[in-house]
């Protein structure tokens, strides 16, 4: 059974940290693009970053500079450190892996992030 878990989201003042973590299990981790989606309450889910095999990263431009993703295959863990946040960036946060061979894709439940001005 396909897991992504993820934990570290809450609420946070405008400008501070948060670091989000997802733990798979179920998946060969080391095999999968993991990535960071988003979606604010009446909008439609976003890329966020995203994370390749080789350790290729990519932002959507509303969060580079601020937001880093990183990878632990061997603790089957993808992170992503959010500093300088803001509260356009509220939204439940969603982990995601795609297998590089199959394509399947699998979603995490979703953890919320709160930034108040």
């Amino acid at each position: 059974q396909v897991q992504l878990v993820e934990s570290g989201g809450g609420l946070v003042q405008s400008g501070g940290s948060l670091r989000l973590s997802c733990a798979a299990s179920g998946i060969t981790f080391s095999l999968n693009a993991m990535g960071w989606y988003r979606q604010a309450p009446g909008k439609q889910r976003e890329l966020v970053s995203t994370i390749a095999r080789d350790g290729t990263t990519n932002y959507a431009d509303s969060v580079k500079g601020r937001f880093t993703i990183s990878r632990d295959n061997a603790k089957n863990t993808v992170y992503l450190q959010m500093n300088s946040l803001k509260p356009e960036d509220t939204a439940v946060y969603y982990c995601h892996s795609r297998m590089v061979f199959s394509g399947k894709e699998y979603w995490g439940q979703g953890t919320q992030v709160t930034v108040s001005s």
